[in-house]
């Protein structure tokens, strides 16, 4: 399987990365936010669920870059930033405009009730497999909403 890249300019892309984001993991310590570039990147673990269709009983995760451009402020909350070793899980990626322009808040749901808030001048999201790739032996699962 190749490698992924993706970009994202608008809502419908930012859903196609959501859905390949599902399930990655990371360290706090690989999420950094630079104000003065307006850069907000995290080193994620991600599940490839692209490749779940070809090999059903043994899965992979692959290494991969999450970049968000022209970031204005960021926000979290349930994230121990001095807790640099915690793993979170990313569960969703999802964009609310503020109003009529592209600017609005990209909101990153993780599990345990934490999220990460980006204030953005517009929706810019780059994902790439960075080449590193591993057999792992258990699939994500969600439980079934009752």
């Amino acid at each position: 399987m190749a490698d992924l890249k993706l970009l994202a300019l608008d809502g419908e892309d930012l859903e196609v990365i959501s859905a390949h984001m599902q399930d990655s993991v990371f360290r706090t310590d690989a999420v950094s936010y630079s104000a003065k570039t307006g850069l907000f990147t995290i080193g994620a673990n991600r599940f490839a669920w692209e490749t779940t269709a070809e090999k059903p009983k043994s899965f992979e995760r692959r290494r991969t870059l999450l970049v968000f451009k022209r970031v204005r402020h960021v926000r979290s909350v349930g994230i121990d930033r001095a807790s640099s070793d915690d793993v979170h899980s990313l569960l969703a990626i999802r964009f609310s405009p503020a109003g009529e322009g592209p600017d609005g808040t990209i909101e990153l749901t993780l599990s345990g009730k934490a999220a990460i808030a980006l204030d953005v001048e517009c929706i810019e999201v780059q994902l790439a497999d960075t080449g590193a790739a591993w057999e792992t032996g258990s699939k994500p699962r969600h439980p079934e909403a009752s």
